[in-house]
């Protein structure tokens, strides 16, 4: 599992996503939504608005789990 820290108290699925090295753009982040299956604590959710907070526990098909952390 990949630590990902935020310095915000949340942070939107879409950035999230770039943060992790999931995506090179936040344009790609509807696209790559579309064509995966992510897991928040457990339950799917492809909204790109998605607030993640830390302690949400990420987990993305072909890429991994990821945590979120605060800074």
């Amino acid at each position: 599992m990949k630590d990902i820290s935020i310095s915000t108290e949340y942070i939107a699925l879409g950035q999230f996503l770039k943060l992790a090295d999931c995506i090179d753009t936040g344009g790609a982040a509807k696209f790559f939504l579309q064509e995966h299956e992510i897991l928040i604590n457990g339950e799917p959710d492809n909204r790109r608005g998605r607030k993640l907070y830390a302690g949400d526990l990420v987990e993305i098909n072909g890429y991994g789990s990821f945590k979120v952390v605060s800074r």
